[in-house]
């Protein structure tokens, strides 16, 4: 017996196999299409998307659902600026100084560089903050659980959202990210995960041919 409250499960009928694997195989085929993307047509992108797409992160599992993040949608253009300004600052810093050879190396096919453009022109910019401290209720302030691990698989959810939604995205990572705290007006307890970029494909884009090599699933995955 429950010594807790609890609430029936909803939104799980029943379901044939057939209906599974059909509905399964359709969603990985949508998903296999995504592509990380740096040429964006600047064209606006509706609030509610982003909105609709943020309440899905924040459906994710989390420890002690905790929900351990914070997003934060930046429009404006002066903070744009100062963000791609930073950004390209430290990665200028890592190709020049920071990075390895072997590191360098592994991203010479991927065709990357110190030039962050997107950054002004994709219309969604969001930074993800990971909070050390929260709970579940607003305000609280309680040590939060699996912290790094909670918030990977709500940008996770994020980035499938944006992408069911018909947007293409980005995660981009400087390091450090130090600055977004103080551009987004976040605290120190909050560390920034990740910008997440996001909107329609320019119409020439193209994406470099070696990120289109995934591994198959025998190389991903095994049954035991």
């Amino acid at each position: 017996m429950k010594d807790h409250p609890s609430t029936p499960l909803a939104g799980y009928p029943h379901r044939s196999d057939e209906d599974l694997i059909a509905r399964a195989t359709a969603f990985q085929v949508r998903m296999s299409q995504r592509r990380s993307v740096r040429d964006f047509d600047p064209r606006p992108v509706p609030r509610a998307v982003v909105e609709a797409a943020l309440l899905t992160a924040g459906s994710a599992p989390s420890g002690a659902n905790h929900q351990p993040w914070f997003f934060v949608v930046i429009d404006s253009a002066e903070a744009r600026a100062r963000i791609r300004a930073a950004a390209e600052a430290e990665e200028r810093e890592f190709y020049e100084t920071k990075a390895p050879q072997e590191w360098l190396d592994a991203l010479a096919p991927l065709g990357t560089d110190p030039d962050k453009a997107f950054l002004d022109i994709a219309p969604v910019l969001i930074a993800v903050f990971a909070q050390k401290r929260g709970g579940p209720g607003p305000g609280d302030d309680r040590k939060n659980y699996y912290v790094a691990e909670s918030v990977g698989i709500a940008t996770g959810l994020l980035i499938a959202a944006l992408h069911e939604a018909g947007l293409a995205t980005l995660t981009h990572t400087p390091a450090p990210m130090g600055f977004l705290n103080e551009i987004c007006g976040r605290p120190a307890n909050e560390k920034p995960f990740m910008l997440m970029v996001a909107g329609h494909p320019a119409v020439d884009a193209t994406v470099p041919t070696a990120a289109l090599d995934k591994k198959p699933l025998d190389a991903v995955a095994a049954w035991i």
